[in-house]
This record gives C-alpha cells, sequence and structure tokens, in this order.
C-alpha cells in the first residue's frame, strides 16, 4: 500500500512543503508528516478550550448509571476464519545496545508531545473531575493516528516492522500529558493492535476497518477483574464452548470508556487456560456500570458484566493454549510503564523549579540538604524506569523473549512511581494537598501502575 496516497497533497513527496522526491521515508516518517501538519492547523487551538463550565457533570460522578452496552455499529463478518492474518515482522536487531530513537521516532514523539502539552495537559483537570476526556481531545488523538500505530502497513496502518519502541515513546509522552486522558485515547488503538498481532484474516478484514476509517470505533481490553489478590493470568470469567461457539460469564473491572465501547477484547478461562475472545457491544448479556476510581479517571472507567453471553466460535483471538493471552499481558505492563515513566517525568519538571522559587527561612527550599537528594533521588529512580522500559520494548520490537525484562520494568515502575509521586506531594507541602496544583493528580494516577492489567498496549 502506497501511504503517500493517505496524505494531503501538500505533504506528498515531491508536493509544495513535503519530502523531496528522491527521499525515502518508511510509514511512522509519512505519518510524522501528517501529524506536523495538524500541529500546524488551528485544530490544536479549538481541542485546548475548557469546555463550558455548565456541562452536565459526567453521570458516574454524581448518580452513577447501570446499563447495556453500547448497541454500536454492525460489523460485517468478510474473510477467512480459518487463515492467518496480516502479522508485522519483527525489527531486525542492530547487535547494539542502543535505546536510541531513530529520527523518526524522535520526531513521531515531538509531535505527539506537543500535543500532549498544549491539548492533553489543559484539559486534565476537568476530565478528572468529571471522569471523562473532552470529545474534543479524543478527536484530536485520533486524528494524530494514535489508533493505527500498531496496525500492520497493508491493513490500511503504518507498521512495515514490529515497534514496540514507538508504541513505548508514544505512551510516554501521553503520559507526560496526563495519564488518565492517555488511556482513553490508547484504548481504541490497544484494540486494533491486538487485532494486528493475533487475528485470523476474517477477524482483522472484519474489525480493522473501522479502526483505520474516520469513525473509529471506542474499544477497549478487558482482562483485569475486580478480586482480592488478583492473578490476570488466572481470570475467574469462563469460556463454556457449545454447539454454536462459547458461553462467557463474569466481571469485568477497570474498562476504559466501556458505556461507550462497541468492541471489547475479554480475557476468560477456557479449558483452564487464559484466552482472549472478541465480544461486540450489541451481542446480548453485557452490562457495563461506572465505576470511577481514585486515579486515571478520566479514562472513564467502568466494570463489565458478562451473563450468558454467546459469541461465534470465531470470536477466538489468538491462540488457545493461553500464549496469546500472556503475550497480551506483557504487552500492556509495558504501556503501563511508559505511561508511569511520562507521569514520573511530569512530576520531576514541576518540582524541579518549584523548590528553586519557594523559600523558607530566606532562602530557596532546594537549598535544603533533604529536599535537594530528594529531588535527586527522583531523577535517578526515573531513569532506571526508562532504561528498563526501553530495554524492554527493544527485545519485544525484534521478536526477542522479554519476560524478564518486562517484569523487572514493571516491579520498577509500579514501587518507584507511586514514590515519585508521593515524594513530589511531599515537596510541595502543603500545596501538595490541593488540587491547585496537579502533583496530586499524578499521585493518584501513578497509583494504577500497579494494579490495572489490560487496558493498553504497545
Amino acid at each position: 500500500m502506497d501511504l503517500t496516497k493517505r496524505l494531503p497533497a501538500a505533504l506528498r513527496p515531491g508536493g509544495k512543503h513535503g519530502l523531496a522526491s528522491t527521499e525515502t521515508r518508511d510509514p511512522i516518517g509519512y505519518a510524522v508528516a501528517a501529524l506536523n501538519k495538524l500541529a500546524q492547523s488551528d485544530l490544536i487551538d479549538r481541542v485546548g478550550l475548557r469546555k463550558p463550565v455548565e456541562q452536565a457533570v459526567f453521570t458516574s460522578t454524581r448518580n452513577g448509571f447501570k446499563t447495556a452496552t453500547a448497541a454500536g455499529r454492525t460489523f460485517k463478518k468478510v474473510g477467512s476464519a480459518g487463515k492467518p492474518g496480516v502479522r508485522v515482522p519483527s525489527a531486525q536487531p542492530k547487535g547494539l545496545f542502543d535505546l536510541t530513537p531513530t529520527e523518526d521516532e524522535q520526531m513521531l514523539v515531538d509531535v505527539v508531545g506537543e500535543f500532549a502539552e498544549e491539548s492533553v495537559r489543559p484539559a486534565a483537570s476537568e476530565a478528572n473531575e468529571t471522569c471523562e476526556t473532552p470529545e474534543a481531545v479524543l478527536k484530536a488523538s485520533l486524528e494524530i493516528g494514535l489508533p493505527i500505530l500498531g496496525v500492520p502497513e497493508s491493513l490500511g496502518g503504518i507498521s512495515e516492522e514490529r515497534s514496540a519502541m514507538a508504541g513505548v515513546l508514544v505512551a510516554e509522552a501521553l503520559g507526560k500529558g496526563d495519564m488518565g486522558i492517555a488511556v482513553a485515547a490508547l484504548a481504541p488503538g490497544a484494540v486494533a493492535t491486538a487485532l494486528g498481532l493475533w487475528g485470523t484474516e476474517a477477524q482483522q478484514q472484519t474489525y480493522l476497518p473501522a479502526f483505520t476509517g474516520d469513525e473509529v470505533p471506542a474499544a477497549a481490553l478487558a482482562l483485569t477483574e475486580p478480586a482480592v489478590l488478583f492473578d490476570v493470568l488466572n481470570p475467574a470469567t469462563t469460556a463454556v464452548k457449545n454447539s454454536e461457539g462459547y458461553v462467557l460469564n463474569g466481571l469485568k473491572s477497570g474498562v476504559v470508556r466501556g458505556a461507550d465501547a462497541e468492541l471489547f477484547v475479554v480475557g476468560a478461562s477456557l479449558d483452564g487456560q487464559p484466552v482472549l475472545f472478541l465480544v461486540e457491544s450489541s451481542t446480548p448479556g453485557l452490562q457495563v456500570e461506572a465505576d470511577p476510581s481514585m486515579g486515571i479517571r478520566a479514562a472513564s472507567l467502568t466494570t463489565l458484566t458478562l451473563t450468558d453471553v454467546q459469541i461465534p466460535a470465531d470470536a477466538v483471538l489468538g491462540a488457545t493454549d493461553g500464549t496469546s493471552y500472556a503475550e497480551c499481558v506483557r504487552l500492556s505492563r509495558l504501556a503501563w510503564c511508559a505511561l508511569a515513566v511520562g507521569t514520573g517525568q511530569a512530576v520531576l519538571d514541576y518540582v524541579t523549579p518549584y523548590v528553586k522559587e519557594r523559600e523558607a527561612f530566606g532562602e530557596p527550599i532546594a537549598h535544603r540538604q533533604s529536599v535537594a537528594f530528594m529531588v535527586a533521588n527522583i531523577a535517578i529512580e526515573l531513569q532506571a524506569m526508562r532504561l528498563l522500559t526501553y530495554k524492554a520494548a527493544g527485545r519485544a520490537s525484534t521478536g526477542k523473549d522479554y519476560t524478564r525484562d518486562v517484569a523487572l520494568a514493571r516491579k520498577q515502575c509500579a514501587d518507584k512511581g507511586m514514590q515519585i509521586g508521593l515524594d513530589g506531594v511531599q515537596l510541595l507541602g502543603g500545596h501538595g494537598f490541593v488540587k491547585e496544583h496537579p502533583v496530586e493528580r499524578w499521585y493518584r494516577d501513578l497509583r494504577a501502575v500497579g494494579i490495572m492489567e489490560g487496558s493498553v498496549l504497545v
């Protein structure tokens, strides 16, 4: 597929203000060109505006809701169910331990970072209060191509080779703006990425065109369950095979934008193995209920109840031996690590000038050794989080076993990320406890890293 045909004329090779006709660029490069065009438009200004104060507060923050899932669109079944889908090849290893982003990856980060700073950050406070990401921000996230980052180029996406690193960099940049909004914006792309990684030809041809078109559906992964000491690799939700396919029963929590989602990827136990299933929101037996949480409130978290949900036999996504499910969990944990790094960087960037300007006893509090050491520790632990996350992403991109690497990254990001949030609040003193400063929100968001399992993928 020629991606240049998907670009405005001004951005095509040889076009005005576009790439030189002799210059070659991979699909991410073309996407970056499109993102640059967006950054130069007035869309950024439009999405940066707050919603009117008189807008009704999201229902779940006051009375809650409990309703059937969104009717959604009708996904027309096409393709061969028994034929493997398109797979993006792994990136070629360089043979060097080099975590430096490529030129195109850095350009992608710069554009997404600008979007996060100018559009996501200003909307974060209100989104936290209403438990809902502004529609304008979500629309802008679709226009910059977030849902198709992990979709193969031949299926309308921009992935020519597997790039978990690009996904990590994007998640980190968005997390620096606001973790809750980042999760809400990345959720549809997580489902699209899952379809690109494990979907059959029929599944990809049935669902992916919606994610690569103009009207991208809300979609969500549903792996987490509200259980004490919950083990994500041993879900209590069950799938029982029958003559018509499978029947699902169970309860899922932490489902992003569940009230709006048109497609779910649900994790359930089938014959003792964790398996992924595609469930359309119009399927009878589904019910969503608002479940606003302590952190990442802008993600509009819900619970999803499945009661005798009948799905067809071809709704299985990936292998039934648990390998696809385990891979999904690892990639989700990697995404959460990236979000933690971005939010931790936001904390560091905020407290550093604060301690230099805030005075006590006639001098900046940064002159106090205890304060200086605390800021330094934030920087040290943050860099360790970043390096572990990047290494795991690099191994995932090249098809190497990264089980150990992502486990180390998650442990570091869950523990030290929460500590960074706590230290940020502590450094601001009384100011850290009030909503006038965003650090208290970042602290609440960072606590989600060790709890949330399947909401976003890279």
